[in-house]
């Protein structure tokens, strides 16, 4: 094979990137990529630990943060680790050594090696070769994000003053799953133009759908698709979709029109679509005008051109954390029904209306459409039967009030190149001592999501990515948007009488879960989630010791139970405050569970075992 030279492409002049004239993209250079790795190695130790895919023994008697882990070869793993809440483990990548199997009597090393890690424990770690393999170009893949991230990083004084779609393409990703940027199916070239870490804002072309085979839904007012079309796109392109429809003897009216994404169009739609590509019932369409930007769910998109206008999900059929991110099509029409019924509860409950003033952020409209084949044959994997179709949800913008600003949760756990805190620039910024500003983070955030839990056995499941904070001018946490509903809601299995006014529909999209599982939405998608993470933080940079952390959790969550005495039972069925938790395990799924096999349905997520609650007071 030809040994191409490792010029970097931003060497002077300038040469764009070919297959006659490759080369290395900037920022995979030595500094960039040995960083990320040790950060990664720590991450795989951590995460790994606590989901007890392993289990490192304490170093010496008493243990207190050293640790080792003995590998397959004899080697072992020595570290330095805190134990955390929810007997999570935290641990300090350049405190990593290698010490060589028996007889050796070289001295630890430094390391720093996640392949290597791999390759020395893949029997201790249970990892068949297909799961090892597979595992190997995610974690690839994801390096080369990271490296990526850190070669364009801001500081966190600048990251401060970015606005909501820009803050989006600066953060790390998933805080829990290790290879949380694999996006199986894509290439670097993929990745360099529709990653959110690429920051490249994009024109989406689209397609018209015949309504054989697309259905459309919207909500109030959006009836009539006309009406939809009418706000998201100028005269002008309509007008040029209907006249390409025209000129090919079709009637627009039999049409339903949707944006695609490029890469979805050339490695899904035309070779599985081709027979209604061929008979018409798919038109491809020009892209309409306006730019728009990826945000950290790969799938979804913010117009930069036309704030007003709605963010666009959709379908995506890559491998990405623990899913393929296609757009199920039951679940895509039911979302305008499942969005005016979470809306009907917020806009007759004072409590969420007036004082939390909580943004729903509605999945309004949408457009499903179905293969003709896969369609038919539920025993086939369920990426097949979720290729086209598309989601558009209220743009954030228009909720925000006059000084206001948005950021996800997750940049809360982001840390810049100097070490500085994002959390710690934002409470500089507010004046407030950080215990004082967690109170406010924490009264935005759980009222709303404990009210609808308690209320009506509804839970969101507010990870980072779908928990938005509106800070005011100061900086100071005020109230909370929540966002993709119809994917991440689940409702009481229990019958209730708040549920009485749920559409068929929307009852039928919606996870079903037992009271007890229900409260996994928080425990899992906020406290484990995120939570443990901007503890862990809030402790190391901001003087605010774990217990302290939560234990303003726990008194934020017993002040909303003394505000509304009458739901006593409800908080005795939807228990927040137990001693111990189910320990989910998003990483033990991708290595143990499902590996990389092919499924006619979605995943569940593995349970292994039980945790302390730290919310939980004897």
């Amino acid at each position: 094979m030809q040994n191409f030279p490792a010029a970097p492409c931003s060497a002077e002049p300038a040469v764009p990137w070919s297959p006659q004239h490759p080369c290395t993209p900037p920022e995979l250079n030595r500094p960039n990529w040995d960083a990320a790795a040790r950060r990664l190695l720590a991450k795989m130790l951590a995460e790994f630990a606590y989901e007890e895919i392993v289990v490192p023994a304490p170093a010496r008697a008493p243990a207190g943060d050293a640790w080792t882990l003995t590998l397959d070869d004899g080697s072992s793993l020595g570290f330095r680790a805190r134990r955390r809440a929810y007997g999570s483990w935290q641990v300090a990548p350049d405190t990593i050594t290698l010490t060589p199997p028996p007889p050796s009597t070289e001295p630890p090393a430094a390391f720093g090696d996640p392949y290597g890690f791999l390759v020395r424990a893949r029997t201790l770690l249970g990892l068949d070769g297909p799961t090892l393999g597979h595992l190997i170009r995610e974690l690839s893949a994801t390096l080369a994000a990271d490296a990526r991230l850190d070669h364009h990083a801001l500081t966190a004084d600048v990251l401060a003053d970015l606005d909501y779609a820009a803050l989006e393409g600066h953060q790390t990703g998933h805080p829990w799953l290790v290879p949380n940027k694999g996006r199986v199916g894509w290439s670097a070239a993929d990745a360099a133009a529709w990653a959110p870490e690429a920051r490249t804002p994009q024109r989406l072309p689209w397609l018209a759908a015949h309504t054989s085979l697309a259905e459309y839904r919207g909500a109030a007012g959006l009836e009539d698709p006309a009406r939809l079309y009418a706000a998201e796109l100028d005269p002008v392109t309509r007008a040029a979709f209907d006249r390409i429809l025209r000129d090919r003897g079709l009637d627009p009216l039999r049409y339903l029109y949707l944006p695609v994404h490029p890469w979805q169009w050339e490695e899904v739609v035309l070779p599985l679509y081709a027979p209604a590509l061929a008979s018409g019932a798919l038109v491809p369409l020009p892209a309409d005008p306006d730019e728009r930007l990826p945000q950290q769910s790969v799938r979804t998109f913010l117009n930069l051109t036309r704030p007003d206008r709605h963010s666009v999900k959709l379908p995506l059929s890559v491998f990405n954390t623990t899913v393929w991110r296609g757009l199920n099509c039951d679940l895509t029409l039911a979302a305008p029904a499942v969005t005016a019924w979470i809306h009907s509860l917020r806009d007759a409950d004072p409590f969420l209306r007036e004082e939390c003033r909580v943004v729903l952020l509605g999945e309004i409209a949408s457009v499903a459409v179905r293969h003709p084949v896969y369609e038919q044959l539920p025993e086939v994997p369920y990426q097949f039967r979720e290729g086209l179709g598309a989601i558009w949800r209220e743009p954030l913008a228009r909720h925000l009030d006059p000084g206001e600003r948005a950021r996800t949760l997750a940049s809360l756990l982001h840390t810049d190149p100097r070490g500085r805190s994002f959390t710690a620039e934002l409470v500089a910024r507010s004046g407030l001592t950080p215990t004082a500003w967690l109170q406010h983070l924490f009264a935005a955030l759980l009222p709303p999501l404990l009210h609808f839990l308690y209320r009506y056995g509804t839970a969101f499941s507010p990870h980072g990515e779908n928990a938005v904070v509106i800070f005011d001018e100061r900086d100071v946490p005020v109230r909370l948007a929540v966002k993709d509903f119809v994917s991440d809601i689940g409702i009481s299995a229990g019958p209730l009488p708040e549920h009485a006014s749920l559409p068929a529909e929307a009852r039928a999209a919606l996870r079903t879960e037992p009271p007890g599982f229900l409260t996994q939405f928080l425990h899992s998608g906020l406290f484990i989630g995120v939570f443990r993470y901007l503890a862990a933080l809030c402790d190391d940079r901001l003087g605010v010791p774990e217990d302290a952390f939560w234990s303003l959790v726990r008194a934020e969550i017993l002040r909303h139970q003394a505000r509304f005495p009458d739901l006593k039972d409800r908080f005795d069925l939807f228990d927040l405050l137990t001693a111990r938790i189910d320990r989910l395990c998003l990483n033990r799924n991708r290595l143990h569970q499902d590996g990389y096999r092919d499924h006619p349905v979605r995943p569940r997520i593995v349970v292994h075992g039980t945790v302390p609650n730290p919310l939980y007071r004897p």
